[in-house]
């Protein structure tokens, strides 16, 4: 009876013990992927995708390239990885810009305004607006659109719709021809375009598909 009750701890100490080392090595894992995404948005933001080197992204992460193909096919997949993660933060920007109005309608146009002025960050516009276009496959960049922008601005549209605030439709087809317009007016914005300027541009056409309150 003792030897099967020692058997039994010494399982149950084996199994926290593996349940832990397990948890460890994923949160070593997660680390040293944040770290990995986080030297590469720097490098990517300050020497664009073709001047940021696999060795210097390692080294700005404290890790070797060993770890960088582990994580990450190549440096391509890696630039997606930071893609996304700006697109996320850019879409929590227009989130929170939006929301300090409860007007639908004044929500989609401080959303589109956060946006532009997004644009002409160092980080943005190099990142997303400059070598996201030539880095990554065209259905990559669409699959990541559908998961952030696109998602964003379909529901700001049917608020306005649902306010009866919108004047053109339907919203599925809308959303990404809006999409688009504001993708185009941010580029030429990080472009050197007068950002002013664009913003009247934008505003006018915000002002066309929507309507006053009655």
């Amino acid at each position: 009876m003792t030897q099967e009750r020692t058997i039994v701890k010494g399982d149950a100490g084996h199994s926290r013990r593996t349940d832990q080392s397990r948890r460890t090595q994923a949160e070593r894992r997660t680390q040293t992927r944040a770290a990995l995404i986080a030297a590469g948005r720097t490098l990517f933001t300050e020497r664009g995708f073709a001047g940021a080197g696999r060795e210097e992204i390692v080294e700005r992460a404290g890790l070797t390239r060993g770890a960088l193909y582990h994580h990450f096919a190549s440096k391509e997949d890696l630039f997606a990885a930071v893609y996304e993660e700006v697109e996320r933060d850019l879409c929590d920007a227009v989130i929170a810009a939006a929301a300090t109005s409860s007007d639908p309608v004044d929500g989609l146009r401080l959303g589109a305004f956060a946006f532009l002025d997004a644009a002409a960050t160092p980080e943005v516009r190099r990142v997303v607006l400059l070598d996201g276009p030539a880095v990554l496959a065209p259905e990559v960049q669409h699959e990541i659109a559908q998961r952030y922008g696109l998602g964003l601005v379909r529901e700001a549209l049917r608020a306005a719709a649902a306010a009866g605030r919108l004047a053109v439709g339907p919203v599925d087809l809308l959303a990404p021809v809006l999409l688009a317009a504001l993708h185009e007016a941010a580029t030429s914005i990080a472009d050197g375009a007068d950002e002013d300027g664009m913003r009247q541009v934008v505003e006018s056409l915000l002002t066309a598909i929507t309507s006053r309150p009655a």
